[in-house]
């Protein structure tokens, strides 16, 4: 082999070698750009994610404000049909009033039975007011044996 042939074939091994590495480069290089590339991507449907998020936030917000109006209102609604059950409650309907136009009340005077009382009659009652304190009576009476 001659030196001419030498050359030409380092020439090309050259190219070969420089057209390799240009493009395991351009590869190395293209991959950190597709991997930022990817990353962007990435965070444009996180901003979107996060932008329906707040939107349904707002729209759930609304909800709940409605939802709390409505319960005010009907607790509103709720404490007049109160009033108005109270009032109607309160009086005498007209049907009694009309009962008592025609027949009178029975008089006081009827006797009834004995309404209960919290105090005994006589004087040694257990519920009378000097109940368990001697007095000169009660020193001359004989105590019962304690055993």
């Amino acid at each position: 082999m001659d030196e001419t042939t030498i050359n030409w074939v380092l020439a090309i091994a050259c190219l070969l070698a420089g057209i390799g590495i240009g493009a395991l480069g351009y590869h190395l290089l293209n991959a950190r750009a597709g991997d930022a590339q990817h990353l962007r991507q990435r965070l444009a449907e996180r901003e979107r994610e996060l932008a329906e998020f707040k939107d349904g936030m707002g729209d759930s917000l609304e909800r709940i404000a409605r939802l709390a109006e409505n319960l005010h209102r009907e607790s509103q609604d709720l404490e007049q049909e109160a009033e108005e059950a109270r009032d109607r409650l309160g009086s005498r309907s007209l049907k009694r009033q009309a009962m008592e136009a025609v027949v009178p009340e029975p008089a006081a005077t009827e006797a009834g039975p004995a309404v209960p009382r919290d105090y005994a009659d006589g004087d040694h009652g257990t519920l009378s007011e000097d109940f368990g304190f001697k007095n000169d009576e009660d020193a001359a009476r004989p105590q019962p044996p304690r055993h």
